[in-house]
């Protein structure tokens, strides 16, 4: 990190030195890092900073190395800098204050709350059905916060599989009538009456527990506009097998619905109505940009296909 950029990070946390503590992870396809860094005389101990470089040599891990994947990256890093310097305060749902942003040359900073300090240090890799409610919960407060909001300067439609930033995964889908039905399902989505802004990368990985079962959301480098059920379907795909993904649906959308009328404050019966009825649509989205993507991903079972083929049908 240049000198400038940790000249940033004293000013903001009124620290009278820091010291690169810990690597949490690079940055997907060399993009950067982010990393631990502990504070002497200042209010916290640590801050979580993420530290974006463009890469000299671009090698994505599943050799997507392209000038539309290089412009999609550089994007969701500008709409993750908006996200926190604009909306990331009017958010009900957990997640880290944003301390300070500056960017110099081809270089972003963004300095944010330790959550593991602040008492979310647990990541899971399974889930019981309590992390699965809580998880639901935060989608539901996340959902209402910005419902009816227009995403200037987010994605005008959030997730980073959105259909019309993915040309290259659809060109090379081998199921045909999937790829030949794909605008229509983004089509139903995107023209859907109830919009809000979607975390677009609700992955379990994402979410930060509390040892009392909270939990707080990371990594908004994809939000942007759209029908919350692509985040609920995503995230239920991220950590439930399909025999789960299927016993468990039910009473997966009736909880977060729960969640989420008691977030509106009242309840709202024609957004839960159309949000429902998408829910399955959303799932095929998914899954037409993993077939394309990497045909032999984990996420494509049994359930999956179901779905897709009966959203399919019912175009």
């Amino acid at each position: 990190m240049n000198e400038y950029f940790k000249s940033v990070i004293l000013q903001r946390t009124g620290a009278s030195s820091l010291v690169e503590t810990e690597m949490i992870q690079e940055l997907w396809s060399g993009y950067g890092k982010i990393i631990r860094v502990g504070l002497r005389d200042a209010a916290v101990k640590s801050v979580v900073i993420k530290h974006v470089q463009l890469p000299i040599n671009n090698q994505h891990p599943r050799g997507w190395n392209t000038d539309i994947g290089h412009q999609r990256k550089l994007k969701s890093y500008q709409v993750e800098t908006t996200w926190y310097g604009t909306y990331s305060k009017n958010s009900a749902a957990r997640l880290p204050q944003c301390l300070a942003i500056e960017t110099q040359e081809e270089e972003v900073l963004m300095v944010l709350e330790d959550l593991d300090e602040a008492g979310f240090p647990l990541r899971k890799q399974a889930v019981s059905w309590e992390d699965i409610d809580a998880c639901l919960a935060w989608l539901a407060k996340f959902h209402a916060s910005f419902l009816g909001q227009a995403p200037q300067g987010l994605w005008e439609v959030g997730t980073y599989w959105h259909l019309e930033t993915r040309p290259q995964e659809l060109a090379v889908l081998a199921d045909q009538r999937l790829r030949e039905v794909a605008p229509l399902i983004d089509e139903k989505l995107n023209a859907c009456t109830y919009k809000t802004f979607v975390h677009g990368d609700a992955k379990l990985a994402n979410f930060c527990f509390s040892k009392d079962g909270q939990v707080a959301g990371v990594d908004f480098q994809y939000v942007g506009g759209g029908c919350g059920m692509k985040d609920v379907a995503y995230f239920v795909g991220s950590c439930l097998d399909e025999r789960e993904c299927e016993r468990l649906e039910a009473p997966i959308l009736d909880t977060y619905f729960e969640h989420l009328q008691n977030s509106l404050g009242e309840k709202n019966e024609a957004l839960e109505t159309e949000w429902r009825s998408l829910y399955r649509v959303a799932w095929a989205d998914f899954h037409r940009f993993l077939k394309g993507w990497s045909p032999g991903h984990w996420k494509i079972n049994s359930y999956s296909e179901q779905v897709t083929t009966e959203v399919i049908n019912s175009l």
